[in-house]
């Protein structure tokens, strides 16, 4: 195994600035193979580029994890996708049911230090279950959600996870995403009409109104401190991130030969 660091990708990033999400989706699927997969909570951007993979002929898993308290229309939306694209979508659940959870810890998540425990334990412990699995997961985050992920990368280190996010929709503005839901009649969660700009569980997400942030409707209660669930390493703040991956994967991802001398 070899160490990759996000440095190391910095020039890989400028150049892939350039190219479309369909062209940055095909790389991911030449260069990891079997062992890449798309991560989506099957919201607008998460749906998009499900339809992209779709649409391209790209064949990759799709990894989805159901907390046991989504909204029964996020769950919907989920089989839509995986039937009418085509899509093999792998769920992930947590090992303890919402309401076993409430009877041993209590509600966690009407504190901000509960909520990060709730989330910990019911987002980002499933996904550590496809550990291992994958190389590269094909995320959906945006610089125009604003916030911590205004200035996210194309392709950002997931050191928990020991793989390579790949943003393909990070440079892709909010009217160019609108224009292509529409364009392609693109599957949505129908509660996106209803008022949710984004959706988590039904627990924690809320309407947002026409002049509050996106975000807004996340852990209303909790305040604006309370503004991501942690499955997103580029959400939080971490220090230098590093994955050990075979230096030949290190190679064909940053176009080169290395050449050992003894």
């Amino acid at each position: 195994m070899a160490r990759l660091v996000q440095a190391d990708l910095d020039n890989l990033n400028s150049a892939m600035e350039s190219r479309s999400p369909q062209e940055l989706l095909t790389w991911a699927k030449e260069t990891f193979g079997a062992r890449v997969a798309i991560l989506s909570a099957m919201q607008r951007a998460g749906a998009t580029v499900c339809h992209m993979a779709y649409a391209t002929g790209v064949t990759m898993d799709v990894v989805f994890v159901d907390t046991g308290v989504l909204f029964q229309e996020t769950l919907i939306t989920r089989d839509r996708i995986a039937t009418e694209y085509g899509l093999n979508v792998v769920t992930l659940s947590p090992d303890e049911t919402m309401e076993d959870q409430t009877k041993r810890l209590g509600v966690l998540y009407l504190s901000a230090e509960g909520q990060q425990q709730c989330c910990e334990m019911r987002k980002s412990a499933p996904l550590m279950k496809a550990f291992g699995r994958y190389d590269a997961l094909v995320a959906s985050l945006r610089r125009g959600d604003g916030g911590r992920r205004s200035k996210v990368p194309i392709l950002a280190i997931d050191q928990k996870m020991n793989c390579l996010r790949v943003n393909i929709l990070a440079n892709v503005s909010n009217e160019q995403l609108e224009q292509y839901l529409a364009e392609h009649n693109v599957i949505v969660n129908p509660l996106h009409s209803q008022g949710y700009a984004t959706i988590g569980c039904n627990r924690c997400t809320t309407p947002v109104l026409p002049d509050e942030p996106k975000r807004a409707g996340r852990w209303r209660h909790l305040g604006p401190w309370a503004a991501y669930c942690g499955i997103n390493p580029t959400d939080v703040d971490r220090g230098d991130e590093a994955v050990d991956l075979p230096q030949e994967l290190i190679d064909r991802i940053l176009g080169r030969k290395t050449d050992f001398v003894i």
